[in-house]
């Protein structure tokens, strides 16, 4: 089990790393009055999440390190929006449409309001 948390530690830092480039090089290129730094770093995540589980389904399933580091870490580093968006699919593939809608409602409806709130009123 310590293997695993070392690999999503290291795959988590380097996601982090990716990230935080993402933003310094198209705030580097001008401030954009769009969210454009997380636009790309959610889409990349995605990217990222699915060949990596595409291929590692198919070729790698003899490495299970490399899917945590790359599917657990760096993923989750470069953005959480990969996994919501996996298991968002997962719910929709199995049926569970109720599940489904609530999660898109709750983590984003929710956290937003959320954010709102104690960002408005601390």
């Amino acid at each position: 089990m310590i293997k695993e948390f070392a690999f999503v530690f290291v795959g988590g830092g380097l996601g982090s790393i990716a990230r935080f480039g993402v933003s310094v090089l198209i705030n580097h290129l001008g401030k954009p009055v769009f969210p454009v730094a997380t636009l790309i770093a959610n889409i990349l995540s995605c990217l990222v999440m699915g060949l990596a589980l595409g291929v590692w389904s198919k070729h790698l399933t003899a490495f299970p390190y490399l899917y945590v580091m790359l599917v657990v870490g760096f993923c989750g580093g470069f953005s959480t929006f990969s996994t919501f968006s996996l298991e968002s699919l997962t719910l929709l593939k199995d049926g569970n449409y109720l599940f489904f809608g609530a999660n898109i409602f709750l983590s984003i409806g929710l956290c937003i309001t959320l954010l709102w709130f104690f960002k408005n009123q601390l």
